[in-house]
């Protein structure tokens, strides 16, 4: 039988996520140099190794305490990433950025006043995973749409659809999580 040794750094899970983090700064550039379709190749990366390192560390049992941090904090890098860098070529309004990056700031917060409380943590919700997602999925379809003009249209329509569930969904994600742990005491 193998077991996992939680501290371990040097793990192909960890590799892969350290491989996206790097790929963050050459994202950014790519959207505000209207590079697209790098842009996209990037994003198409970033996805296919964060399912690859998750898959990698059950199936290698390389599970790390590092690797369980370096995913979340990749996947929130792409999505202020993306968020910022389209507003700044003005694809999405100043709002939608607001709206993602707040919401983020408050977990970040909230998960500091637990750390307080002696919680590392809190357990992931389907619905925060899912928002995630959407997210994830409404951000490639307006790039697309600045990379292939005739699809602009439809990328925009389903973008947008994506993205504003998507929205609500991670508010509502968040709502879960501190009610998830309404039982710590204030």
């Amino acid at each position: 039988m193998v077991t996992e040794d939680a501290s371990r750094i040097l793990t192909i899970p960890n590799l892969l996520s350290a491989s996206r983090l790097l790929g963050v700064p050459f994202f950014y550039w790519s959207i505000t140099a209207h590079q697209f379709l790098l842009a996209l190749l990037l994003l198409v990366y970033a996805g296919f190794s964060d399912w690859a390192d998750g898959m990698l560390a059950r199936r290698l049992h390389q599970y790390s305490k590092l690797g369980e941090n370096l995913d979340p904090i990749a996947d929130r890098l792409y999505i202020a990433t993306t968020l910022i860098g389209l507003a700044v070529i003005a694809v999405i309004p100043a709002w939608l950025v607001v709206a993602v990056l707040a919401r983020d700031l408050c977990m970040a917060a909230y998960l500091a006043w637990l750390r307080t409380k002696g919680i590392f943590g809190v357990p992931v919700h389907y619905v925060g995973k899912a928002a995630t997602m959407l997210l994830l999925y409404s951000f490639p379809i307006l790039i697309l749409g600045q990379a292939v003009p005739p699809l602009q249209g439809l990328a925009r329509a389903f973008g947008w659809a994506f993205g504003l569930w998507g929205v609500g969904m991670y508010w509502y994600a968040a709502l879960l999580y501190w009610l998830q742990r309404g039982d710590v005491e204030a």
